[in-house]
């Protein structure tokens, strides 16, 4: 198989990056890197996906990654995991020797080491510069879901399922294959219903997943993780805290004792976001230097630890994505594109462990339960497939109202030249309605 043709398969499967933004797989493939990283960190805490996946899965992720650093010319396949992930570890350590070209990197337990840019120095040591990506250091970066799907499209099988772990406030948290379009309300009930009154869900982990109030909402290809909550809990509460109170409380309590900026994973890469700095815009209208402005913004990756370090509980990152909104509305880009050449001194002092942040988060009841792999056995009659469901443009629908469609079969399309992935039925069934959001099938 040459390059073009890998791609292609990719492309043809619907392959995105499964969590996260959701970006389209076949566009980073079509590269030349040194460097093919399996992110299988999964530094989110409760989220048990990519860790059992490896654990289960270990010659045939192991195969597709090998065959990704052939096709693609790199030197190096890295597959990065915990090391507190003994089980993944084990399985794919007792196959690494049948592959040369592959090695495995434990790494510690501390948030955010998921993040592709920290990935990225802590397995190759190279630093990703300021508004750029890991290909700008010879690297490609996918995780351990997109990999097995990656392997399922080598064998020319389109993406119509997902693994979703249901975990927090339910009976038997569980991680289940389901198909793409099913409610989350259904995973809750198979994982035996939530043991909360009036629950309010995660969609993604507790730090970067969105809050997510519809239990009818469907799974889709991004949908890493459901986590079940009581309405008071502290996440739901520090995420839909308006911007302007938190900023009526920064100007009354931001002490500016620069622990945002000490533990901020971009800062400590080396570049020039200093959160604490960002704050003096809410107290002062100024950051009080000549050389950070609000632009610098642009830098943060929002992944909320700036919150659980700072002693008032104020929300650096929430400021900063609102400059990012205001900005962008102006029409300022980013200015910020410095390559540093080190990293803080202090990085590897100032690496956030992720038992605390549990505990800081109100998780740690959760925190340490099983959500092992279990098969689906519930009948599904019914599946609602957004157009959108990744890092781009929305697909145009192909399929009509009243056609009889198989598992697999391609429902939307993107256009050529458009950024996004094309949507496939998750079931044998029948359209029972078409919009540019959602398609819906039937069972029939």
């Amino acid at each position: 198989m040459d390059k073009t043709q890998l791609i292609e398969k990719v492309k043809n499967a619907g392959i995105i990056g499964a969590g996260g933004a959701g970006f389209p797989t076949a566009v980073k493939l079509n590269s030349a890197p040194e460097f093919v990283i399996v992110n299988g960190i999964e530094c989110e805490p409760l989220i048990q996906v990519d860790q059992q996946l490896a654990a289960l899965n270990a010659p045939v992720l192991l195969k597709t990654l090998d065959t990704l650093v052939e096709t693609l010319g790199a030197k190096q396949g890295i597959f990065a995991i915990k090391e507190k992930y003994v089980k993944a570890h084990n399985a794919l350590k007792s196959e690494i020797s049948k592959y040369p070209r592959l090695t495995i990197k434990t790494l510690i337990s501390a948030y955010p080491m998921g993040d592709e840019q920290v990935l990225v120095y802590e397995t190759i040591g190279r630093i990703v510069p300021e508004a750029g990506i890991p290909l700008n250091v010879g690297a490609v970066v996918i995780n351990t879901e997109t990999l097995f799907n990656i392997g399922k499209a080598l064998e020319d099988m389109p993406i119509t399922e997902k693994f979703v772990s249901v975990v927090g406030a339910v009976k038997n948290p569980k991680t289940f294959k389901v198909p793409l379009g099913i409610t989350m309300r259904s995973l809750i009930e198979e994982a035996g219903g939530a043991t909360v009154e009036n629950p309010i869900l995660i969609d993604g982990g507790p730090m970067m997943g969105k809050i997510e109030r519809n239990l009818d909402a469907p799974i889709t290809k991004i949908t890493k993780s459901i986590i079940v909550l009581e309405q008071n809990h502290p996440i739901i509460i520090s995420k839909e805290q308006a911007i302007r109170q938190m900023l009526t409380l920064a100007k009354a309590a931001c002490c500016h004792c620069m622990m945002c900026s000490l533990v901020c994973p971009r800062n400590l890469l080396g570049h020039s976001l200093y959160p604490d700095k960002l704050m003096r815009l809410a107290a002062y209208n100024s950051t009080c230097e000549k050389d950070i402005g609000a632009a610098t913004a642009y830098l943060c990756c929002e992944c909320r630890l700036c919150e659980y370090a700072c002693i008032m509980q104020l929300q650096p990152w929430k400021l900063n994505k609102e400059l990012k909104i205001r900005l962008k509305a102006a029409d300022i880009k980013n200015p910020h594109k410095n390559a540093p050449s080190k990293v803080n001194t202090f990085r590897e002092y100032s690496r956030y462990p992720t038992d605390k942040l549990v505990r800081q988060l109100g998780l740690s009841k959760y925190y340490h339960i099983d959500a092992p792999m279990s098969d689906w056995t519930k009948e599904i009659s019914e599946v609602v497939l957004p157009t959108r469901q990744h890092f781009g443009a929305p697909a145009e629908p192909i399929a009509a109202v009243g056609a009889q469609i198989k598992k697999g079969e391609i429902i939307a399309k993107m256009p050529d030249g458009v950024l996004g992935a094309d949507i496939h039925s998750s079931i044998d069934g029948i359209v029972k309605s078409v919009d540019k959001n959602n398609i819906v099938i039937q069972r029939g």
